[in-house]
């Protein structure tokens, strides 16, 4: 049964923005900086001021499209190996995001396991999200949070630092075809 928070019915966003987004600091994290850079987060910030509402909006989206790429690769991995997704990633997910206080507050925790979940069950995150209301401001940081983490993930399976990103970029050069 079709479901109306399908993937087919949400918008992709932005999804190259949200990924130089992740990439920076996939790149940050594996060159040794574990301490944000204040340049760089003023570098980002004046790039997202510059989208203005609907440019932010689009990255959101972008994000969003991002974590349901990410898990529909997580998912077709794990089945290979007759395991479920949902099992294997959110838990570490939800472990790594409660030891970032400072970036993911306790609150924000479980809407982010349910972006990665509904990604994981074939909906739409941004579409799921959606049912509950407007973004906050609180859920910016973990969003983000979240599309690294599984990033990460999906780089540390490869053992290749810039596969999750290859993956996207590959993606979007084969829809660009079309």
């Amino acid at each position: 049964m079709l479901s109306r928070y399908g993937p087919q019915h949400a918008p992709a966003g932005d999804v190259s923005a949200a990924l130089m987004v992740i990439d920076s600091r996939l790149k940050q994290v594996y060159s040794g900086k574990t301490e944000s850079d204040p340049e760089q987060e003023a570098l980002i910030d004046q790039f997202i001021a510059s989208l203005g509402p609907d440019g932010a909006n689009d990255l959101l989206d972008g994000a969003c499209t991002l974590i349901y790429m990410f898990m529909t690769w997580l998912r077709k991995a794990h089945e290979e190996h007759e395991k479920d997704v949902i099992e294997h990633v959110v838990p570490n997910l939800v472990a790594a995001m409660r030891m970032m206080p400072r970036s993911v507050g306790p609150e924000a925790i479980p809407t982010m396991a349910g972006l990665v979940i509904a990604a994981g069950t074939g909906l739409s995150p941004s579409l799921w999200r959606q049912q509950y209301g407007e973004w906050t401001e609180e859920e910016m940081t973990p969003l983000e949070v979240t599309a690294f983490l599984l990033a990460e993930h999906i780089n540390r399976i490869t053992d290749d630092h810039d596969f999750a990103t290859r993956l996207i970029t590959d993606a979007l050069s084969r829809a660009n075809e079309n």
